[in-house]
This record gives structure tokens, C-alpha cells and sequence, in this order.
């Protein structure tokens, strides 16, 4: 089913709404939901949100030549592409939510690149005195 959900992905040029991609597959939401979960651990796809007749849904896309290639590796964070890269926007960035929201993809993708995730070992104050 994994690769089934792939090639359908990279089978649309605009990528895919995660709604139609369950509903296409014959699948429930739930399983689509770990199917996608594991393209974006991989790092395959892309999500985006995006609202359809007022109902939340997310829009996927396959990850061409960012995957292939290294040249835009420091840009992509968990299938999240660096935001100010193409944007149109006149903001501030110390203000733009979604330059926060990638630096803070950075910082814990860096964080459990170093083993941070892992919660810390207790150590005794008798342990800290010389």
C-alpha cells in the first residue's frame, strides 16, 4: 500500500489532497494517515495544509529533485522546504510564522540528530560534589 500511495503522488502534478488520497485508495484515513506519516519520515512527500469547503485537509507532493539531488538538502527540514526561498510576502522575520515554524523543525531535527530526544539520565547531587 506504501508504494501504492507513492506512485499516486507522484503520479499528480499538484499534488494530492491527503483526503482523496485515502477515498482513492480504498483505504481509511487512519492508515492513510501512517502511510504518509512514513513518506515524510522518509522524506518522499511534502505537506502542506490546505482547506476544502471548510474542511482541514492537507496537500501532498513528491519530493523530486530535492531527494535526488544534495544541492537542496540545508533547505529541507522533515519535508518541510525553507520558507523564505520563493516568498512573496513583505514581512518581518523575526515576525513570519512560518520561518518560526521551519526554525523550529531545524532545531529539533538537529536535536535528535545529536540524541537529544532521549530523555536525560538523573544524576545524584552526590555524584556532582568533588
Amino acid at each position: 500500500m506504501y508504494e501504492e500511495a507513492l506512485e499516486y503522488i507522484k503520479a499528480c502534478e499538484d499534488g494530492v489532497l491527503q483526503s482523496d488520497l485515502w477515498k482513492c485508495l480504498d483505504i481509511d484515513s487512519r492508515k492513510c494517515s501512517r502511510i504518509v506519516t512514513k513518506l515524510l519520515k522518509d522524506d518522499l512527500i511534502t505537506r502542506e495544509p490546505e482547506s476544502v469547503d471548510g474542511v482541514r485537509t492537507y496537500r501532498l507532493r513528491y519530493v523530486r529533485v530535492l531527494n535526488s539531488s544534495g544541492r537542496f538538502r540545508q533547505l529541507l527540514v522533515g519535508g518541510a522546504f525553507e520558507p523564505c526561498a520563493g516568498c512573496i510576502n513583505e514581512c518581518v522575520p523575526e515576525h513570519c510564522p512560518e520561518l518560526s515554524e521551519w526554525i523550529f523543525a531545524v532545531v529539533l531535527a538537529e536535536g535528535a540528530d545529536l540524541g537529544l530526544d532521549k530523555p536525560a539520565k538523573k544524576v545524584s547531587a552526590a555524584h556532582l560534589q568533588p
